[in-house]
Formats: C-alpha cells, structure tokens, sequence
C-alpha cells in the first residue's frame, strides 16, 4: 500500500499539486487519469523519490519512503518512464540485464540470468533477446523497457504513460502484462494513461486529478461514469457496457457540456 498525505509541488510562485492525499492498494493496478497539466506524472515521480515534493508525506507499507535507503527503495520500487532513452548500443537481452543492477551492481550471477530470462520469457522477447534495441520498433523497445523494470523484481511499479506512440496490438500486450503482473505475481502497478478505455477495462483502482488535486478515487464503477468523465475533462460521454467490458465514447463531442 503506497499512501500520499497532503502532498504540495511547486515551482516558484507556480502550485502543480495542491493539498494530495490519495491511496494505491496493494497487489492492484492504479490508473492516474486527467487532463494534461493535471500533475498525474508530478505525482508519480515523487513517488518514485525522482521529484521532491515541497511539503507532504509519501508512505509505503506504512514507512515515510523518506526514511528508506535509495538503494534498500529500488528494491520495493522501480519506475519506468516516458520516452527512457539509452545513447548505448545495447541488445535487449543487456537493457533487461540493467533491472538487476539494485542487487548485483553489474556483476551478474546465475539467479541474475534467472530473472532476467525470465522477464524475457513473460514478455515473449525470447526472438528479439539478441536484437539491438535501435532495431526494433518503437512498441517492441518500449516491450523492453517494461521487461528490465519487471527484472527489478519489486514489489511495486511506477510506469509513466507506458502506452505513448504505441499501436494498438502493442497497447493491449503491454496492459494484458501489467494485468497478469498482479494477477499472477501479485505486484502492485500505478501507472498515468491518457486513453480513458485502456484505464476502464484493465484497472482495479483509478485516480482523477484535475488543476493539481484529486478530483475522485475508487474504483472502475466509482470514477468511470458518465457525469464524472464529463466534469473531468470537459467533454460530453457516452459509455456502453457488454461482456467484454465498456467503451467510453467521446468521438465527435462538441467539447461543450449539456
């Protein structure tokens, strides 16, 4: 359980988040949602101990992540996030070699090559081990990326906008995974998304920020309606539901509310 108390950001005289209390339940997938310039990835880097914040507390399983070591951190959290860049010419079976560094500081051992193996093999990158990451498409890198986090084995995942410029059959492999992360592994994932229908069919938890603070928290049922979608970013909504799920429609909105 990841917890934030009254949390403050701010630049100058500029607030980015104002007064952020909110909760991620543990071993569940947390989606932040909201308009840009909400301070959904503000939020999420603080978390991650990348951004102070300027007042407020963060809590994980009840420690101030304050008080917990940089090194003891990035073994309960590891974070991936937008657009992760290496000037390196690495394969992609050396980018998910990385994800260990927090246990072996680059001198690999057998349960090393286990793990990372094994994040291979959870991705289905076994083809592309041996393939360098500047010939791969922009989803099968991303793929990668997500494979060296998962090869950090914590606890937690912060992953910001893991789905950005990324096509459709590569969106859904990407969030079946992070699924199955929990699922099956019980791990807990908190991740910002910009496409309201990926955040709807595959979280547990979701948050709305808006303006620098929560807007409303709870689960898929809670946040996802029609009014709240609405007021959230100002936009009219239908939503239909069948047995694969719900489409939260939006197309073709005058981006005036009724």
């Amino acid at each position: 359980m990841i917890t934030v108390n009254k949390l403050f950001k701010a630049y100058g005289t500029k607030t980015i988040l104002s007064n952020v209390s909110v909760g991620f339940p543990a071993r569940k997938l947390s989606s932040l949602i909201g308009p840009n310039g909400a301070g959904k990835t503000t939020l999420l880097m603080m978390i991650a101990r990348l951004l102070e914040p300027s007042y407020g507390d963060i809590f994980i399983e009840g420690s101030n992540i304050s008080s917990v070591s940089i090194s003891d951190y990035a073994q309960r959290v590891a974070t991936l996030r937008q657009s992760p860049g290496f000037n390196l010419r690495l394969s992609v079976e050396e980018l998910v070699a990385f994800g260990r560094f927090p246990y072996s500081k680059g001198l690999l051992t057998p349960e090393d090559y286990r793990v990372i193996d094994e994040a291979i093999s959870f991705l289905s990158l076994q083809s592309l081990r041996e393939s360098y990451l500047d010939e791969l498409s922009g989803g099968q890198r991303q793929m990668a990326f997500l494979a060296m986090t998962i090869a950090q084995q914590t606890d937690c995942l912060l992953l910001d906008e893991p789905l950005n410029n990324l096509d459709i059959k590569h969106a859904v492999h990407i969030m079946r995974a992070l699924r199955r992360l929990c699922d099956e592994q019980g791990r807990t994932v908190i991740l910002v998304v910009h496409d309201i229908n990926f955040a709807a069919n595959y979280s547990d938890h979701i948050v709305a920020m808006k303006n620098g603070s929560v807007y409303r928290a709870g689960s898929v049922k809670d946040v996802v309606t029609e009014q709240r979608l609405s007021e959230l970013y100002g936009l009219n909504f239908d939503i239909t539901h069948n047995k694969r799920g719900c489409l939260c429609n939006y197309f073709n909105s005058s981006g005036e509310l009724e």
